[in-house]
């Protein structure tokens, strides 16, 4: 998904599956991250995404009559890994398969297969998952320091698989804080407050908030972070996207706090919460679904992160990445026409 060897993003000559692995790999600080602060669902979401895309990419080369020796580029695997960590710890086996399901066939494979798909797999089964079942996919944990219950690796399997964990909890009352409350999302809850005539600086005395956004969350985006700039280092993606969505949105951002900070969240707090280090390095950067000369990639990065600071504040999903990502797309031909660089002669007749 997230290369071909011929790529603008890879400065060095390697074949997909090698990018694809270096991209899998770079994820693991943000795994990391995650399974520290929300427990063994997110290392569940991974195996039955990846066991779900595999055997969809093995189905679909079977009934096109091709060799299943293209698993090996790693393609549907990283799909996979980039759309479990995207996914709610506490997501039931069903909606795994379903999301794995519809973005490798329908999203990557109707399209024509790697290299052809116009809108990012990931990110589009993510949409489909979250318009069709929003009450699971809005259904986060609190961060272990915040949680009642901490599901252990049976609990989580259970939940997994039957909705309940082995002492009969749902997944909506282990969202539950040590206070009683509903632990949402930071960006959820700071959304929900606003509604409620709250000010920032009210809600932001609740204790799942923290100096750089949501307690647990700062710290994912900053494992992410991390990863990504491993990509940059070793030449897999090029700094013009990355650079123009956390731009983008910490622009955006710190506009809306100067103008009103008693609604608007800092743009420390919009770049350090929810999936933005995430989609900015490893969603984003997608070159297939990306715009491809160096200043369509830039203009594309801060599409990117404008729409996903405009959604998130006047919107209806307090995250945007995986909006803001398949608007973006759309538009990543256009981009294309207007700032390619024109071969020697084009354009002189």
């Amino acid at each position: 998904m997230l290369g071909i060897a011929s790529s603008p993003h890879t400065h060095k000559r390697r074949t997909t599956g090698q990018v694809m692995r270096l991209v899998a790999y770079a994820t693991v600080p943000g795994i990391a991250a995650l399974f520290y602060f929300f427990g063994y669902g997110v290392l569940i979401n991974l195996v039955l995404c990846s066991v779900s895309a595999l055997l969809a990419e093995a189905l679909i080369l079977i009934l096109r009559r091709k060799s299943l020796w293209q698993l090996t580029d790693s393609s549907a695997l990283l799909t996979a890994i980039l759309l479990a960590l995207a996914l709610p710890p506490t997501a039931p086996w069903w909606l795994l398969v379903i999301g794995s399901v519809f973005a490798i066939l329908v999203a990557k494979q109707l399209y024509g297969g790697i290299g052809q798909n116009l809108f990012n797999p990931a990110m589009a089964a993510y949409v489909l998952l979250l318009i069709s079942f929003p009450v699971q996919m809005t259904n986060w944990l609190p961060a272990r320091s915040l949680a009642e219950h901490v599901p252990s690796l049976q609990d989580s399997l259970s939940l997994t698989m039957t909705g309940y964990t082995t002492d009969g909890f749902a997944a909506h009352q282990l969202s539950l804080g040590v206070d009683g409350l509903s632990q949402a999302t930071p960006l959820d809850t700071l959304k929900t407050d606003l509604k409620q005539g709250k000010t920032v600086s009210e809600s932001m005395e609740k204790p799942l908030f923290s100096a750089l956004g949501g307690l647990g969350w700062n710290w994912v985006n900053g494992a992410f972070l991390l990863g990504g700039l491993f990509l940059l280092w070793r030449g897999v993606i090029g700094w013009q996207i990355p650079a123009g969505v956390l731009g983008g949105l910490f622009a955006c951002a710190f506009v809306g706090f100067v103008i009103h900070p008693d609604s608007n969240g800092s743009p420390l707090f919009h770049v350090f919460s929810g999936a933005a280090m995430f989609g900015a390095f490893f969603i984003a950067t997608d070159p297939v679904t990306a715009a491809t000369s160096p200043k369509g990639r830039l203009i594309f990065g801060l599409l990117i992160g404008v729409l996903t600071y405009f959604i998130r504040a006047f919107g209806g999903y307090p995250d945007a990445i995986a909006f803001a990502v398949l608007l973006a797309n759309m538009a990543a031909p256009l981009l294309d026409n207007y700032t390619r660089p024109q071969s020697f002669g084009e354009g002189s007749k």
